[in-house]
């Protein structure tokens, strides 16, 4: 390493440290919902990147896929430029004829909850399929291998649905409903990395699952995301689709990986057309960069860490709002351990103060909040002329709508950050 870089990233480091040393001022200081949680290390890894101009995908974006499978306890994990595109990329591989019969099709229906973010629903849509909405539980936010089972159809194919803010949904029993009737499951980890079911990471259990590295996120790339699966098969057309939709698997930079580059005779193509150009899906550029998986790559070690600053910040938040009357509080999934994203709270409709007052309260005092995502999104206008059918009633996903919000639990929060936000909320609730 030159004298000159090894002084910039000394400089990296000092500028960490003086930005690390602010005061939380209550009423003056933001409390976020969500955010990012960074040390010196992560940011010389970024800068490092950068000064050495690494900005495509390459060794960091490998080893942080190699890394990211192995805390899945999956086979491969392929990253994407965003979480969004993943679901998209999951979702989009199930059309592939390599599938053969199993393959999606048009028309075809993929069970999902209406309570959640729309890049769940969204790539059924873009994929030409039809959504079927199920309703979730409150509490826990999820829905239930029951109502998932009420909703198939002979034209089921596949479910999709997102472990709600961290805590997860019975997996493996979806899991177990989706093999029975012959079903594709793509679990959207984008919420959860970090979480177990039964003992078993989250993400673990579907056909494929995605994760997010947004800021927000468990742990973070800037944007990023990630595919996972157990199937080499799968992997093999999620790296197609996310690369152009070309059949080669060459490294960017590298050619000739399978030895016989110029030997291939593919469609209607001349035989030894160049494989670097020969295409077998209707792809996309979805990748990430090294700029991205070096900063991840930090992070990813620091998974556990996280998840249990996240876990302390929360029950310390349940503890100290138990005895808040007019307040719905949230609950884990029987046998999960989750990773929190945030922290829950419905109003109940027969409290004396409504939602819109005490969100409106809380951010008088600088305190962030968020709704839960998009509610209930068939209410939404992106959604008015989207073929989609509707089991059940969706009454919790109307209260979600209505009453819903979260704050924040990730690891930058303090002991004094949480202890204000309770004693707002505390004091708030007692002034009606």
């Amino acid at each position: 390493m030159s004298d000159i870089k090894n002084e910039i990233l000394e400089l990296v480091r000092k500028h960490h440290r003086e930005r690390a040393q602010q005061e939380f001022v209550p009423g003056v200081s933001r409390i976020l919902p969500s955010g990012a949680t960074f040390d010196e290390d992560d940011r010389v890894a970024l800068v490092e990147a950068a000064v050495d101009m690494r900005i495509a995908a390459g060794v960091s974006s490998q080893r942080f896929e190699r890394g990211f499978a192995r805390l899945l306890g999956v086979r491969k994990a392929h990253m994407t430029n965003s979480g969004s595109s993943a679901n998209l990329l999951a979702l989009s591989a199930l059309k592939a004829a390599e599938l053969g019969e199993r393959r999606l099709r048009p028309g075809d229906e993929v069970v999902t909850v209406a309570a959640g973010f729309p890049t769940t629903v969204n790539p059924i849509v873009q994929n030409g399929l039809v959504p079927v909405f199920v309703d979730v539980e409150l509490g826990t936010y999820n829905t239930t291998p029951e109502r998932i089972r009420e909703a198939l159809s002979p034209k089921t194919r596949a479910i999709m649905i997102a472990h709600a803010l961290g805590n997860p949904f019975a997996a493996e029993e979806v899991a177990e409903l989706a093999r029975e009737n012959g079903l594709f499951l793509v679990e959207d980890n984008c919420d959860a990395v970090g979480s177990t079911y039964r003992g078993r990471p989250t993400g673990s259990f579907g056909d494929l699952s995605t994760a997010s590295f947004y800021p927000a996120h468990h742990i973070t790339t800037g944007e990023g995301g990630c595919v996972a699966t157990r199937s080499p098969a799968l992997a093999r057309i999620v790296e197609q689709l996310r690369d152009w939709g070309r059949d080669c698997w060459c490294e960017p930079g590298e050619e000739n990986t399978c030895l016989k580059r110029f030997e291939y005779q593919l469609g209607t193509l001349p035989h030894g057309y160049d494989h670097k150009y020969i295409f077998s899906h209707i792809g996309y550029n979805l990748k990430s960069t090294d700029l991205q998986a070096a900063l991840g790559l930090n992070q990813l070690g620091k998974v556990h860490e996280f998840a249990e600053i996240r876990k302390r910040n929360w029950q310390r938040m349940r503890e100290g709002l138990a005895a808040v009357s007019g307040l719905l509080l949230p609950s884990a999934t029987p046998d999960s351990d989750p990773s929190w994203f945030g922290f829950v709270v419905t109003v109940r409709p027969d409290a004396p103060f409504t939602r819109r007052e005490l969100g409106d309260f809380l951010e008088s005092r600088h305190i962030g909040t968020r709704r839960f995502f998009g509610g209930n999104l068939t209410r939404h206008p992106a959604y008015r002329d989207t073929p989609h059918r509707v089991v059940g009633e969706l009454t919790n996903s109307d209260i979600i709508t209505e009453h819903t919000f979260w704050i924040g639990v990730y690891p930058s929060l303090t002991t004094e950050m949480i202890d204000y936000v309770v004693d707002s909320i505390t004091g708030f609730a007692a002034g009606y």
